[in-house]
């Protein structure tokens, strides 16, 4: 069975940092293009970041550009975000994935994800 759990969200002020992780089992994370979503209140998932399975490139939203990092530790199997200087419109449910797409525009990241976590709350306050 494939399990993506996230850990590592929380309340936090604005400007502070949170690192979210997403430990998989039942599947390699590095055989499969990986990244992480938001859903904000009201909104649609959107992507935020992705490691490309074929050249290791990573891609970033703009609005997270510079400030947050995406990483995978393949020993753990595990996948990271960094968040740093966050704001108040980082607050969402991070879920992380597995299968996606991974391209510079993010745009249909989602499209062949078939794996997913439960998601972690990311609440900043202002």
């Amino acid at each position: 069975e494939v399990q993506l759990v996230e850990s590592g969200g929380g309340l936090v002020e604005a400007g502070g940092s949170l690192r979210l992780s997403c430990a998989a089992s039942g599947l390699i994370l590095d055989d499969y293009g990986i990244g992480w979503f938001r859903q904000a209140p009201g909104k649609e998932r959107a992507g935020v970041s992705c490691i490309s399975t074929s050249d290791g490139n990573t891609y970033y939203a703009d609005s997270v550009k510079g400030r947050f990092t995406i990483s995978a530790d393949n020993a753990k199997n595990t996948l990271y975000l960094q968040m740093n200087s966050l704001e108040p419109e980082d607050t969402a449910v991070y879920y992380c994935a597995a299968n996606v797409i991974c391209l510079p525009t993010l745009h249909i990241m989602g499209h062949t994800a078939d794996y997913w976590g439960q998601g972690t709350q990311v609440t900043v306050s202002s």
